[in-house]
């Protein structure tokens, strides 16, 4: 199934797109499938941006909540009673990265064994280029580490992440901080500043075309959060 439903589409699109750029420019292709496979998936991201806002909107509602409730299991009743109230799944946002995931291992594949011209993955209807070029716009070569293109991951997958993951509880001065706030701030800390690093290692020891779509994903996602952030303020302001 990852092979028919992942994989091979992967690899004739790659195939495809190459064959249609000028200079048969791999990394080029990698770009164009990185926005596509973005713009299909839209509705999704979209969907989950708005969610990350809404979350960010009552967290308000959620501290009186846990101030007026100390009994950890009334305080999750009372907050899935608010998330049902103003229509928000808390969890939408795991189903876009379980979308994203075989993608990602699909690409690292597909250049990990290589892309033959004559293989019989290639559809009947694609029509391969003549050659293929492995260096983006002639400069990076797609088939060597590159860790200028690694720290560009880690980089933009921080900026990603500040934008899109709500802030932690804050402290309380000469209060005890619950088990529940505790957890949220280590959580928030380890995907803020821990995950862009692990990230930009584990990168590094991919192919370099699948840093080059983490990183087009990455700008993708933050110019979408930015323009979702844009539309609810002039709402907000309107």
């Amino acid at each position: 199934m990852f092979h028919s439903i992942f994989y091979q589409p992967l690899y004739n699109a790659l195939v495809f797109l190459t064959a249609l750029i000028p200079n048969h420019d791999l990394g080029l292709a990698v770009v164009l499938l990185t926005l596509l496979v973005k713009v299909i998936l839209i509705p999704i991201s979209h969907k989950t941006i708005k969610t990350q806002r809404k979350l960010k909107e009552l967290e308000p509602a959620m501290s009186k909540i846990k101030e007026d409730h100390k009994d950890q299991q009334e305080q999750a009743l009372k907050i899935m009673a608010l998330y049902k109230e103003h229509g928000v799944n808390p969890f939408s946002g795991v189903f876009l990265m379980f979308i994203q995931l075989p993608i990602i291992l699909a690409l690292f594949f597909v250049f990990k064994d290589g892309i033959d011209l004559l293989s019989l993955d290639i559809y009947s209807f694609i029509t391969p280029p003549e050659f293929i070029s492995h260096k983006l716009f002639g400069l990076i070569d797609l088939t060597e580490k590159n860790i200028i293109l690694a720290l560009l991951v880690g980089i933009t997958q921080f900026i990603q992440v500040q934008l899109s993951v709500p802030p932690a509880p804050p402290k309380k001065d000469n209060k005890e901080v619950s088990f529940g706030d505790s957890l949220a701030q280590s959580m928030s800390f380890q995907v803020k500043f821990i995950l862009p690093i692990f990230i930009m290692f584990i990168s590094y020891t991919l192919n370099t075309a699948v840093s080059l779509y983490w990183i087009v994903n990455n700008v993708f996602t933050v110019i979408h959060e930015l323009y979702v952030r844009r539309k609810a303020n002039k709402i907000i302001s309107a």
